[in-house]
């Protein structure tokens, strides 16, 4: 079993499938060295040792998940326009890498399929939710359908946590809905019985004081964003589960040297 690890059994098989207990998550994918939210992104984490990786989902004018960040598809391919004013195939023309450099020229924005279907089945699951809340029970139920529960849980706010969770019981939430002040967001995240939070901003002692509260409730905590050594580090000390990094592959060094060990992929029937 590798160091910092829990089991969880697989939904759909007989398998006991182990997932980090804590660790760094890949911000969306290998970001700093790759083009964000592509399948090298996604790839180089896995390959780096992740533990967890986030990315983000959104739907197309004809009703079609991609995983993109921004409303726009400007910044991050050679088209403009809005996600969800473009179509499934005018947005898959795109060039998705060239962007960051050469060497990932002709990278497409990838479907929720495809990137459910090459994960792991042993690292965290992170799908940041952008969009309405109607995409809670169309997400909850991709995730279902790939047989991810065990390990991938949905970073939205209320309502779409509703719609997710009517459509798939049992589906995992991290709580998006932030207040202005931390401790009000940990009480309301403890109260909607949400299986993660994602801290973020200036970094207080009382993160120890949420994380007795949180543990106390089954709640992970994960905390946005740093590529920071001595950061990481301190939020490791104050009881933070997974901090968001862009540079996974060298920051994944950090965790080695705290006695956490990269995750070593294993792959399921959905590979």
């Amino acid at each position: 079993m590798l160091n910092g690890c829990q089991g969880a059994g697989q939904k759909g098989s007989g398998d006991s499938i182990t997932l980090p207990e804590r660790g760094l998550c890949a911000h969306r994918g290998a970001m700093a060295t790759h083009p964000e939210n592509t399948i090298p992104a996604f790839q180089a984490a896995i390959d780096a040792g992740a533990h967890m990786i986030e990315f983000d989902v959104a739907l197309t004018a004809d009703n079609e998940l991609v995983v993109i960040h921004d409303a726009t598809v400007d910044r991050t391919t050679d088209g403009t326009g809005r996600v969800n004013d473009l179509t499934f195939q005018e947005i898959r023309r795109l060039d998705a890498g060239g962007w960051k450099s050469e060497e990932f020229a002709g990278e497409r924005i990838p479907t929720l399929d495809e990137v459910l279907e090459m994960m792991p089945v042993n690292i965290w699951l992170n799908v940041h939710l952008k969009g309405d809340d109607i995409l809670g029970s169309m997400v909850a139920e991709k995730i279902r359908d790939h047989n991810r529960l065990h390990q991938a849980f949905i970073a939205c706010g209320a309502g779409a946590a509703e719609k997710a969770r009517n459509a798939v019981p049992g589906i995992m939430i991290c709580n998006m809905d932030r207040r202005e002040r931390n401790i009000d967001y940990v009480r309301e995240t403890i109260e909607m019985e949400a299986e993660f939070i994602q801290l973020r901003g200036t970094v207080y002692p009382e993160f120890d004081q949420y994380r007795s509260m949180l543990r106390e409730n089954g709640v992970r905590i994960n905390y946005f964003g740093t590529d920071d050594p001595d950061l990481i580090r301190t939020l490791f000390e104050l009881g933070v589960d997974y901090p968001l990094a862009d540079d996974i592959v060298n920051s994944v060094e950090i965790a080695l040297e705290l006695g956490i060990e990269p995750v070593v992929p294993v792959y399921g029937h959905s590979r």
